[in-house]
């Protein structure tokens, strides 16, 4: 690996001598800045052999950095040389510092298609000269680099989605001339699967056909995307509203925007587009991609998919437990046979057409790499009498899901300590799970709540308590999630956002606990001065019963978590079949 990486990187660095670079930003996204991207975008992946799915890497003549956050820490540890590269924590050691440090009134390239505008501002405040580039030099030297993806996109069909797709598009162009906008560009595939009701094969776990849209406020689109995704029944479905382009004629169509006012996300939109209408004299209006908020609020045949895709995954969930059950501490079973199991027992249903995500299947030491993924070269068979993590999800078509169970082995009981901090963290999932809070409070408003109990026995987790999901959407969904470093958007009605707080020990074990939760209108009280929200709880999954200490639980927690383990037993009960219904009635049992 070492041998390999290294000989990229030295390529990379001729590129970059070559056209009078002093250093390189790669980014982990490609051009649609998402969080999962084709072969063909994996960049970060290529030059350094980290495969997290967030990161950055900045490549000077003379050394190197790769930033990750700290759900990546142990990953990108195990991931990189050190001989090459400096590890720095995303937001502890940012970019923009290392680069002020090393960097400053240096040129350094960067691919004005692989950033925000935001980004590359926040970057420049550190002195450094930063140079759009019109051809990207790791590119160049990225020999046997694939090709980009062309999957088959197809229609959504309406009973899931909800919404015609006109009426959608009516709604958004009304936005636009509300705000006195001629057009708005969407940069975000999911905005423009969730506009036109369409879905796509071009990723491995979310259902996107890859491309760029332009908005206008007559309610028409122009789409850009490679026409060999578009048969002739997807075009029928998108109607004349809809023109189809290839992406190569993105420069031509902003051309003529000149003199119009075009609203453009600086979040969320490569750079690339804000200085090619800059200099076709078109007028920038920095705001929100129009569909963002929108999609984020599921409508009632979203929210009726979800839960009835939730159903079936709790089928597969509860199989795979039962089988769990029998088989961890017997010995022969590994990481990605345990995995392979769960996907096993969901292809078995209904309307399954993915994974949501790589499953993070995770035993012992390795259950504490937040992110982790098991390989060929990490798989490690699964032991009696220690911990095991699974963090998985489906994509169905009336809806995404996203669990997480922490397991023991068997046959001995838990260590305390491993009780204990597995009941801290029920407590904090329990604790949001059944939050009533005003409407206009936001996720990093709530996130404290879910880690009460952990700090007070002083522990904590570095990563967010949840995050939105989509419906047979990304598995991670803007634009609210519930972390202390989210933007303050407020929690609305119809948003599914996971509810997960966990505790790691490098190298020994990892704990969390995953449930996706609806937000809804909370019944009124008496004397209520505002509107209240709440939580609807989706996943149906029993708890390990085994690392719960009931002594550590407050009346209401216990009484709530009797009452969800008879809801999973009532509802999906009668769906099993009986060996595995009669597990199930045991690990439902009220504590």
């Amino acid at each position: 690996m070492e041998v390999t990486h290294a000989k990229r990187l030295a390529a990379l660095r001729t590129e970059l001598a070559n056209t009078g670079l002093d250093g390189f930003l790669i980014p982990r996204n490609d051009e649609f800045l998402g969080e999962y991207v084709p072969p063909s975008g994996e960049r970060l992946a290529w030059i350094s052999g980290f495969t997290g799915s967030a990161g950055m890497a900045i490549v000077l003549p003379e050394r190197a950095a790769i930033f990750t956050d700290g759900r990546y820490t142990t990953q990108v540890a195990a991931q990189t040389d050190p001989a090459l590269w400096e590890r720095r924590h995303l937001t502890e050691q940012p970019p923009a510092d290392w680069l002020a440090e090393h960097a400053a009134g240096r040129r350094i390239g960067y691919d004005p298609w692989l950033h925000p505008q935001a980004q590359i501002d926040k970057l420049a405040a550190s002195g450094a000269m930063l140079v759009p580039l019109v051809v990207n030099p790791l590119d160049a030297a990225w020999s046997g680099r694939p090709a980009a993806p062309r999957g088959l996109a197809a229609p959504q069909p309406l009973e899931y989605a909800g919404r015609d797709a006109a009426e959608k598009r009516a709604e958004m162009a009304a936005v636009l001339r509300k705000a006195g906008e001629d057009s708005a560009i969407l940069a975000d595939p999911h905005s423009i699967a969730w506009l036109l009701n369409i879905r796509g094969g071009d990723l491995d776990h979310t259902p996107l056909a890859l491309g760029f849209a332009l908005l206008r406020s007559d309610a028409s689109v122009d789409l850009f995307m490679d026409a060999a995704k578009l048969d002739e029944r997807v075009r029928a479905h998108l109607g004349n509203a809809v023109v189809v382009h290839p992406v190569a004629a993105l420069p031509a169509i902003l051309t003529g925007l000149a003199g119009q006012a075009v609203r453009i996300d600086m979040d969320t939109t490569p750079i690339w587009f804000a200085a090619t209408l800059r200099e076709a004299g078109a007028t920038l209006r920095p705001g929100e991609d129009p569909c963002r908020l929108p999609r984020a609020c599921k409508n009632p045949a979203e929210q009726a998919g979800a839960r009835a895709a939730h159903h079936r995954d709790a089928l597969a969930l509860a199989r795979f437990l039962c089988w769990f059950s029998s088989h961890a501490s017997a010995g022969g079973e590994t990481e990605i046979s345990a995995a392979g199991r769960l996907l096993a027992f969901r292809r078995e249903l209904p309307l399954f057409r993915a994974e949501s995500f790589p499953a993070i299947s995770g035993a012992g030491e390795n259950g504490a790499i937040v992110h982790y993924r098991a390989t060929e070269a990490s798989n490690r068979p699964i032991r009696a009498n220690e911990c095991y993590l699974i963090d998985s999800g489906g994509q169905f078509t009336d809806g995404t899901t996203d669990v997480t169970r922490t397991l023991w082995t068997g046959p001995g009981a838990p260590p305390p300590d491993l009780v204990e901090r597995y009941t801290r963290v029920l407590r904090g999932h329990v604790a949001l799970a059944t939050l009533r809070f005003p409407q206009g409070v936001a996720g990093p408003h709530i996130d404290a709540v879910a880690r009460a109990p952990l700090w007070q026995a002083g522990l904590d987790y570095d990563h967010g308590t949840g995050h939105g999901v989509g419906s047979f959407l990304s598995v991670h969904e803007g634009p609210v999630s519930i972390s202390r470093a989210a933007r303050p958007i407020p929690v609305q009605a119809g948003m599914i956002l996971s509810d997960e707080p966990g505790f790691y020990l490098p190298g020994a074990y990892g704990i969390r606990i995953e449930n996706l939760l609806l937000a809804r209108e909370a019944p009124a009280q008496p004397g209520q001065a505002r509107p209240f929200l709440e939580f609807e709880t989706l996943t149906l999954a029993p708890y390990d019963r085994r690392l719960i200490d009931v002594a550590l639980l407050t009346p209401a927690e216990r009484g709530w978590v009797d009452a969800y383990q008879a809801r999973v037993l009532a509802e999906i009960g009668p769906d099993l079949e009986a060996p595995v219904r009669a597990w199930l009635e045991q690990a439902c049992a009220p504590l």
